[in-house]
């Protein structure tokens, strides 16, 4: 398959373009060139700002898997740009879509959220995230119709990646696993390796729709149980850290939005390795040098 990645070379999609290569796809990366320039050397790049997208009115592919999507103007600029040269196309959305918030057990056609009244489609701020996500989900559907897919998900884990990346540092150093969410906060999360297998298959296999691409609902205290399990001490978890890195409401407001119907994505193959396998390779990877991304404010 010929592959145009929007983005990729940093946190999940770095683990795109490693399973695509992997699987002897033909990669071509779109982005500015500034973060990690030196990754894929075998891949080919283009230079260029989502904002002026004609350097893509030249070639094309068989499909593209948008890691960089956030504001709807460029989103609009790119995508109208690829619509008669590519095959499908594979938008990286989200969770925060769902307008919904305490209903367990929602599906892909849940309600979804409005866009504010006169926000601008030029400006991205963490209030108009999720909207954001809903309005370009929207908009590659009427461009693309049955070519498109838009694959939600939330917490994403393991190597490069910035979410739980706190946990694997303490557990890597043998210290506390801070968490600012009640022991019972239900919680669904994904690793970055099988999200990138699952954009991969959803491009080649060009199916259409929303998936909602989550694990199965465990519990904070659950989780960090599998975690704490990858090494033999018995590590503590501090349940009331002075930084708060999950910003989950206490009261119950927001669990809803970690019991979501996963039912779609793993019909169409999403496949969901153990919470203890993704952090011991979070673990191997921090004790090699690296160090996890900070997470989004």
């Amino acid at each position: 398959m010929r592959l145009l990645v929007l983005g990729g070379t940093k946190n999940l999609g770095r683990h795109v373009v490693e399973a695509a290569l992997r699987d002897g796809h033909e990669v071509t990366l779109f982005n500015r060139g500034l973060t990690n320039p030196g990754l894929f050397p075998e891949a080919e790049w283009i230079a260029g700002e989502r904002a002026a997208p004609g350097v893509l009115a030249e070639g094309e592919w068989d499909g593209v898997i948008d890691m960089s999507g956030f504001l709807v103007r460029d989103m609009r600029l790119s995508a109208d740009v690829l619509r008669d040269r590519v095959g499908h196309y594979t938008f990286m959305s989200t969770i925060g879509v769902y307008a919904d918030q305490r209903t367990p057990g929602q599906t892909e056609d849940a309600e979804l959220l409005p866009w504010p009244t006169d926000a601008p489609e030029a400006v991205f701020s963490m209030d108009l995230y999720g909207p954001s996500k809903v309005r370009a989900e929207r908009l590659l559907t009427d461009l693309y119709g049955e070519r498109t897919a838009a694959i939600r998900s939330g917490f994403v884990v393991g190597p490069y990646t910035p979410d739980f990346g706190n946990w694997g540092q303490a557990i890597a150093s043998m210290g506390t696993l801070e968490c600012a969410a009640r022991p019972e906060q239900p919680i669904q999360w994904l690793d970055a390796r099988d999200l990138a297998d699952f954009l991969l298959l959803v491009t080649s296999r060009r199916l259409a729709g929303p998936f909602t691409a989550v694990s199965e609902t465990w519990t904070m205290r659950d989780l960090a149980e599998a975690w704490r399990s990858v090494v033999p001490a018995e590590l503590g978890v501090d349940w009331e850290p002075e930084v708060d890195r999950f910003h989950l409401p206490r009261d119950g407001s927001n669990d809803g939005t970690f019991q979501l119907d996963n039912s779609r994505a793993v019909a169409a193959g999403l496949r969901v390795r153990p919470p203890s396998a993704s952090a011991l390779d979070c673990v191997r990877w921090i004790r090699a040098g690296n160090i996890p991304p900070p997470p989004p404010h």
